[in-house]
């Protein structure tokens, strides 16, 4: 299953540019970044499907890193191709957005730089990967 950030803004070269980068060449799962303009419409491939979306928002459901693990296996077992994670502007995502999500996330209730909720992902979803393969990263 692919996993696929869809963010708004340029990382570019960055502290935290680095980290995305350096999760995503760890990765054993397909993965892909897509950056978005700030404002205004993205462009992005149609997802394969059938596909999951989910949105990083504030009114999202925090979830430990083995709930997040289990719901990707259970995503890839039942054939899911393509899991997108969308991540808003400073303004987050609007009320339609939110409604045709497949799942609203949150890293607890603080708020988070974007590009660093962009890293603190990344890392999760290496996580993940590494929790349903059964590598000691996740040590718990």
């Amino acid at each position: 299953m692919l996993l696929h950030i869809i963010a708004r803004g340029k990382i570019g070269r960055s502290p935290e540019g680095e980290l995305v980068d350096r999760y995503a060449k760890r990765m054993t799962w397909p993965f892909k970044l897509t950056e978005w303009p700030d404002t205004g419409a993205g462009k992005v491939a149609d997802a394969m499907t059938p596909s999951r979306t989910v949105l990083l928002d504030e009114r999202g459901k925090a979830m430990s890193s083995e709930d997040l693990a289990h719901l990707l296996g259970r995503w890839r077992d039942e054939g899911v191709r393509e899991t997108r994670f969308l991540l808003g502007a400073a303004d987050g995502h609007s009320d339609a957005e939110r409604a045709g999500a497949d799942l609203l996330l949150a890293f607890g209730p603080a708020t988070w730089p974007h590009m660093l909720a962009r890293a603190m992902l990344s890392e999760q979803l290496y996580r993940a990967t590494t929790i349903l393969a059964g590598h000691p990263y996740h040590r718990a």
